[in-house]
């Protein structure tokens, strides 16, 4: 592997940290670092929506804090592959996160699955431009 694989593989893992922590912390405008302006995100396996970009990150702000006040994504396995200015990236995810169970206390709902990332090499680095998410397994719903 080339130095400059190392690199493009280095910043891409660094892509897909930063989205969860996002996502994590409600640090919503940290994703304009993760995607691009035009890019199509597809939650419809997990109860959520499918749409460009600006509508996404939208919804994320609004519904993510109201039903999950908390989350904590690990993600694992990240198979990058790289073509040029382009690449796909598959990474297995946990997402544990509590909820109200509607009796004034809380359980956890947790989510396993594999986010499907397309990048792109951008002058502002790699940037996802379509994400799917696909869900393999649910406990707690």
């Amino acid at each position: 592997m080339d130095l400059q694989t190392l690199c493009d593989r280095a910043e891409i893992s660094d892509v897909l940290t930063r989205y969860t922590r996002a996502i994590d912390t409600g640090d919503w405008d940290r994703l304009d670092t993760v995607f691009t302006p035009g890019a199509q995100i597809d939650y419809t396996q997990s109860g959520g929506i499918a749409g460009a970009y600006p509508e996404v990150k939208a919804w994320l702000a609004e519904v993510l804090p109201a039903f999950f006040p908390q989350r904590m994504h690990t993600l694992g396995q990240l198979d990058i592959r790289i073509d040029g200015d382009a690449a796909a990236c598959v990474a297995y995810f946990h997402n544990p996160m509590p909820m109200s169970d509607g009796a004034g206390g809380e359980r956890i709902v947790e989510l396993g699955g594999i986010y499907h990332h397309a990048l792109v090499r951008t002058p502002g680095g790699w940037r996802s431009e379509r994400l799917r998410e696909e869900v393999v397994w649910k406990r707690g719903l």
